[in-house]
Parts: C-alpha cells; structure tokens; sequence
C-alpha cells in the first residue's frame, strides 16, 4: 500500500520555535521512514521567502530519510527564490509544476500561487499540463493532485477569502480524467477532510500553527495546538488518511 506523509504551511522564519516544530514533525516521519514512500510538502515553506529562509530550509528537509520529497510553494513562497533555493535553478515567476510517478501513482505538484497575492488560481497552462500528465500515464494509474490552496470553501471566513478561485475549470478536469482519486492541499492550517468534484480533499494541519474556526476563539491563532501531519494511504483507489499530533 502507498503510503505518503503530508505536512504544510512550515514558514521557516529563523526562529528557533518555528525550526523546533518542524524538526519535531520531521522528526517523528523519520523515525517511521521504514513504511513511508514519499513526503509531500504542500507550500509555505517559508515565511516570507527570502534566501535566508530557503537555505534553511534546504537544510532541515535535506535530512529527511525518504527516497522522495516533493515540494510546492504557497502564498508566502516566492516562485524563483523558491526554485533556486529548493531546486538549484532559476524559475522566475513561472509555475513550478512537477510530476513523479511513486509506488504506481501519479503525483501532480501544481502551483496554484499568484506572484504577489494571497489568493490562489491554476492557470490555463497549469491546467493543460495536468491533463497531459494524466493523459500521458493513461487511464489504469491512480493520480493524487497536490496545490497549495483548497479549492472549497471551508467554514474559515479569512482563510475562505484567499482560497483557490476559477475552480470550475477543474472540475472540467476531474470529470475528464476518473482516475483522479483526490487532493491534497494546506494553506489553511488546519487538518480537515472535504469533497471537491466527487473527490475527498484532504488538508495537512498547520505545521508552524493552528487556526481557529470562528466558535473557537476571537484569536487568529490557537497557540495552544501543537504542529501536525497527514499520513495518506492509497488502498487500490481509494484514499485513506490518518492525522498525528507532534508534541
């Protein structure tokens, strides 16, 4: 069975406390790396995306002991600091979109940021090249599609506000493409299970922080909450997922 974990929003800031929690959920990942194929990483790697901040970065998720790790960069990323400090290559502010093939599943890293803005939105380009991915691979693989921002609104009026727009164009997608079984998103920091076109959309907890619903507290933040990660398993197709705490 497929097994990956999912973390998101770290916001590597050099601060020893934002550091501490990521070492802490990194850590409890590797010492289980043995039934793990993958780490997906779902965007806000850092706080505010400068050089400083992706070196660090770099270093800490350098030594995760997974065969993979796929990355894609949030609201608070910039995309050529992201891909020269993350990628070793320049990248400007094109769309850093990857692919990879692990246990027989087709991982779709999509960019959903836009430079300079909040909110999120795949391009056309970044549409086209999610079908051509999933035509490519055929109809008998399962394909997990990875952004950063949740396409659905989510009962979080803030967060509700910069969530993924012009989303029925992958709905379009999904429709064309059945061997899609879900997707899995951050940005909201919060661990949390939804449907998006029939499929289940899952959310990593915030790794660097929680955020309250609007019954929780009149505080953006909960800092009572301790960072968290998603393990999701891919049983045949269907998608399981399983949230930890870190303490």
């Amino acid at each position: 069975m497929l097994t990956v974990a999912h973390i998101s929003d770290l916001h590597f800031s050099g601060e020893a406390d934002h550091r501490a929690r990521v070492e802490a959920v990194l850590g409890h990942i590797s010492a289980r790396a043995d039934g793990i194929d993958a780490l997906v990483v779902t965007g806000d790697i850092t706080d505010d995306g400068s050089p400083a901040q992706y070196e660090e970065a770099a270093a800490v998720l350098r030594g995760v002991p997974l065969p993979t790790t796929l990355l894609i960069p949030g609201n608070h990323d910039r995309r050529d600091e992201f891909g020269f400090g993350l990628f070793g290559r320049h990248t400007h502010d094109m769309p850093l979109n990857r692919s990879a093939m692990i246990a027989g599943a087709l991982f779709l890293m999509c960019d959903s940021t836009i430079p300079g803005r909040n909110d999120g939105y795949l391009s056309d380009d970044t549409l086209a090249w999610m079908d051509r991915e999933i035509t490519a691979v055929g109809q008998g693989v399962p394909v997990i599609v990875c952004f950063h921002h949740p396409p659905v609104v989510l009962g979080m009026p803030f967060m509700d506000s910069i969530r993924q727009t012009g989303e029925d164009r992958l709905v379009r997608l999904v429709e064309k493409h059945p061997g899609i079984v879900g997707f899995l998103c951050g940005h909201a920091h919060t661990g949390a299970v939804t449907s998006f076109a029939g499929r289940p959309v899952c959310l990593a907890p915030g790794v660097s922080s929680t955020l309250n619903l609007s019954f929780e507290g009149t505080d953006i933040v909960d800092a009572s909450q301790p960072p968290g990660l998603a393990f999701h398993q891919l049983d045949g197709w269907r998608l399981i997922t399983h949230f930890r705490a870190v303490v």
